[in-house]
């Protein structure tokens, strides 16, 4: 069973995200600040990250530099209410797999989170490299 963390500042927004994840079998860590998401991906190594930019203790584009320079690769899916171009590529080149606008279709997300994973469309787990 695939493992993902939900880095969210916002409660209720987590359990939106836990919302549409959980049905697809997933087991679910979640994370109050990047400071915690961040302790959280050490300690847990999960199989993809769902990770806020604008949050209290460390932001999400913080979260993303310290993964990169400790070597922590975890497919990231980057959702965030910040629309600017320049945010999308500052995610892109930290190594973020997409930015979903806030809150994400759940299409969109369980798409993005199964294409981190390696599932393939007949559902075989294909672990990310």
């Amino acid at each position: 069973m695939a493992l993902v963390l939900i880095i969210e500042d916002a409660a209720l927004l987590r359990k939106m995200l836990q919302k549409i994840l959980k049905p697809e079998g997933y087991s679910i860590l979640e994370a109050a600040n990047g400071l915690e998401g961040l302790e959280m991906v050490r300690a847990h190594k999960p199989d993809c990250v769902v990770l806020d930019l604008l949050m209290p203790e460390m932001g999400g584009l913080q979260v993303l530099k310290a993964m990169r320079e400790e070597g922590l690769q975890v497919p990231t899916i980057v959702v965030t209410a910040d629309v600017q171009e320049s945010t999308r590529q500052e995610c892109s080149q930290l190594g973020a797999l997409t930015v979903l606008h806030k809150l994400p279709k759940s299409d969109d997300l369980r798409h993005w989170v199964k294409k981190a994973l390696g599932v393939t469309q007949e559902g075989m787990y294909e672990p990310n490299c």
